[in-house]
C-alpha cells in the first residue's frame, strides 16, 4: 500500500516529472500521427489498384493481346461456376488526342472498355463525374451534344433527359459523401453548378451527329487549382479527335494513323494521378476494330482470332483471389491444351506467354516501397524512444538522489529494496500511461483536423502548406487510426517509461539505511 501511496506523493510532488510526462505525450502522438497517414496512404493505394483492376489480372503484357480471350471467359466460368463472377476484356494502346476547336493536343494511353462489364468488375463507375450528378446519362455509343438553354425568365436549364437525372441524383444523394470540390456558382453554363455545357440561350436541345463517347482521364485535359477545384475547359460534348496506330499481332503498325471523330461524354477521376494524367476511355468493341485486333480475313480467305490486351476477372463475394490465383493459372494451362495444334505460330506466341497475377502482385512493387518507408519510420521513431528512455532515467535519477533520506527513511521502517525498487518502477509505469493517453488524444485529436490544420497552417504562410492537390496523388492528407496501432503505441509508451526508471529504480533499492541516515 505505501508504494502506491509514495508513487501518486512523488509524481503530484515532484513538478520535474512533468518533463518525462511531456516526452512520452509528444513521442506518442508524434508516433500516431505518422503511422496513420502512412497507413492511410497505404490503404489508398490499395483500395484505387484493387479498384482500377479488379481481383485478377490476365494478359501477356504487349500491345498485340492474346486471341481465345472469349473463348476462355466461358470456359473459366463453366470451370469455376461459384467463384467467377464477371470477366471483361480490355485493349491498351496509345494515341493523340486533339480538341479541334482550341487546338489542345496531348498524348494519351487508350483503354477499350465494355462499358458496363468494366464498371461491374472495377469502382471505375463511382470514378465518373457526369454520370454521379446526372445518372445514366455516360455512354460510350454514339452520343449528340447537349446544349442548355434558358427558360421565360432567363434560368438556364439543360435537355430534358438531362434535368431528370439531376433530379433522380439529388433525390438520391448521401451528403456525407458530396464533394464540395466539384460544385461552384450556377450559371448559364452549369445550371446546376456541376458540369459545363454549351448554351445557345434558346430553346435546350441535342445537337450535332451523333459521335462515339470518350470519357477523359481528368488530368489528361484539366488542371485544378489550390482548392482541389478542377477547371473543366470542355464542354460536355465536346468534339474531339482520336489518333490511333494499329498494330498487327506481329506488332507491326498495320496501316497509316486513323483519326477517330469522338465527343467528350465524361472525365474520370481514379485519384491515382499516374492513370488519371494519360487515360482516355473508349468503346471495345469500336476501337477492336480500328486496332486492327477484330477477327480479320487473312489471304488464304480464313479470318484471325479477335485479340485483347486483358481480362479482368472479379470473383464472387467472400473468395480470396490469393488463392484462387493457383487455380485459374490451371484452367488456363487445361483451356491451352484444349487447343493443341489448333492454333497458329502466331497466335501460339502470343498465347504462351499469359500470365495470371492478382491485383497486388502487379501493385506489388510500389505497395512494398511503401511498406519498407513505414519500417524505416518504425526504426527511426524507436531510436526516439531511446532518447525518451534516457531522458525519463535522468529525471528519475535526480528525484532518487533527492530522495536519498526518505528511501533510508522507509526502509527503516521495513520497506525492502525490492518495495522500494517497485515504487519508481510504478511511478515510471504511470508517467508512461499518463502520457501515453495524453499522446493518443492529441495524435487521433490532430488525425481527424489534420487536413483543416493544414489549411489553417497554409492561410498564415502558403510555404507551409505540406499537402497540395497540385501535386499529390489524392486531394487530402490520407490518415486512418487503427486500434491495434493505438494499442501498440500505448503499450510501447508504457514499457518505455518503466525501462527508463529501471536503472533509478535499481539505485533507490541499493541505498544503505543506516549510512543514508547517519549521512543526512
Amino acid at each position: 500500500m505505501y508504494k502506491l501511496f509514495l508513487t501518486f506523493r512523488y509524481l503530484i510532488s515532484k513538478w520535474v516529472a512533468v518533463f518525462s510526462v511531456l516526452s512520452v505525450w509528444l513521442c506518442v502522438a508524434m508516433v500516431l500521427i505518422v503511422f496513420s497517414v502512412m497507413d492511410g496512404f497505404l490503404d489508398n493505394i490499395k483500395q484505387h489498384s484493387r479498384g482500377l483492376l479488379g481481383d485478377i489480372i490476365i494478359d501477356n503484357k504487349t500491345l498485340q493481346g492474346f486471341p481465345y480471350y472469349d473463348e476462355f471467359s466461358v470456359y473459366l466460368k463453366e470451370q469455376m461456376p461459384g467463384e467467377i463472377d464477371v470477366v471483361t476484356p480490355v485493349i491498351y494502346s496509345y494515341g493523340i488526342m486533339r480538341e479541334p476547336r482550341t487546338k489542345f493536343t496531348q498524348p494519351v494511353r487508350i483503354v477499350a472498355i465494355d462499358f458496363d462489364a468494366y464498371c461491374e468488375v472495377n469502382d471505375f463507375y463511382d470514378s465518373l463525374y457526369y454520370e454521379r450528378y446526372y445518372p445514366n446519362t455516360t455512354s460510350l455509343g454514339p452520343v449528340q451534344i447537349p446544349v442548355a438553354g434558358v427558360d421565360s425568365k432567363g434560368k438556364p436549364f439543360l435537355p430534358q433527359e438531362l434535368e431528370e437525372a439531376h433530379q433522380k441524383y439529388l433525390k438520391n444523394r448521401d451528403e456525407s459523401k458530396v464533394d464540395k470540390t466539384d460544385f461552384d456558382e450556377t450559371n448559364y453554363n452549369s445550371p446546376h453548378g456541376v458540369g459545363y455545357f454549351f448554351n445557345e440561350y434558346g430553346t435546350p436541345a441535342m445537337e450535332g451527329d451523333p459521335l462515339p463517347g470518350i470519357v477523359i482521364g481528368t488530368d489528361v485535359a484539366y488542371s485544378r487549382n489550390k482548392e482541389g477545384q478542377y477547371d473543366r475547359g470542355l464542354q460536355r460534348g465536346t468534339k474531339i479527335i482520336l489518333t490511333i496506330l494499329p498494330l498487327t499481332s506481329g506488332g507491326n503498325i498495320a496501316e497509316n494513323p486513323i483519326p477517330v471523330a469522338m465527343r467528350n461524354v465524361d472525365d474520370s477521376r481514379t485519384k491515382v494521378y499516374e492513370i488519371d494524367k494519360v487515360c482516355v476511355y473508349v468503346d471495345f468493341k469500336l476501337f477492336q476494330e480500328y486496332l486492327s485486333m477484330g477477327s480479320l480475313e487473312l489471304v488464304d480467305g480464313t479470318y484471325s482470332k479477335p485479340r485483347a490486351s486483358q481480362l479482368l476477372v472479379s470473383l464472387t463475394k467472400g473468395q480470396d483471389y490469393n488463392a484462387l490465383q493457383p487455380k485459374i493459372e490451371e484452367v488456363w494451362a487445361e483451356f491451352l491444351g484444349t487447343l493443341a495444334g489448333n492454333v497458329t505460330p502466331i497466335d501460339a506466341r502470343l498465347l504462351e506467354t499469359v500470365g495470371v497475377d492478382t491485383w497486388e502482385t502487379r501493385q506489388q512493387a510500389f505497395i512494398q516501397a511503401v511498406e519498407k518507408e513505414k519500417v524505416l519510420v518504425t526504426i527511426l521513431f524507436a531510436i526516439i524512444s531511446i532518447v525518451a528512455i534516457v531522458l525519463i532515467g535522468v529525471v528519475f535519477y535526480m528525484i532518487v538522489l533527492q530522495k536519498t533520506r526518505d528511501i533510508g527513511i522507509i526502509k527503516s521502517l521495513g520497506a525492502t529494496s525490492a518495495g522500494v525498487a517497485m515504487i519508481f518502477i510504478m511511478y515510471g509505469a504511470i508517467i508512461g500511461v499518463i502520457g501515453g493517453i495524453l499522446g493518443i488524444l492529441t495524435g487521433t485529436t490532430v488525425v481527424a483536423n489534420i487536413n483543416e490544420l493544414q489549411s489553417w497552417l497554409a492561410s498564415l504562410n502558403p510555404k507551409m502548406q505540406v499537402w497540395s492537390p497540385e501535386v499529390y496523388t489524392f486531394d487530402r492528407i490520407p490518415s486512418v487510426v487503427k486500434p491495434m496501432v493505438i494499442f501498440a503505441v500505448f503499450c510501447m509508451a508504457v514499457l518505455t517509461s518503466t525501462l527508463g526508471a529501471l536503472v533509478p529504480a535499481l539505485k533507490a533499492a541499493w541505498v544503505w539505511p543506516v549510512k543514508t541516515l547517519r549521512y543526512e
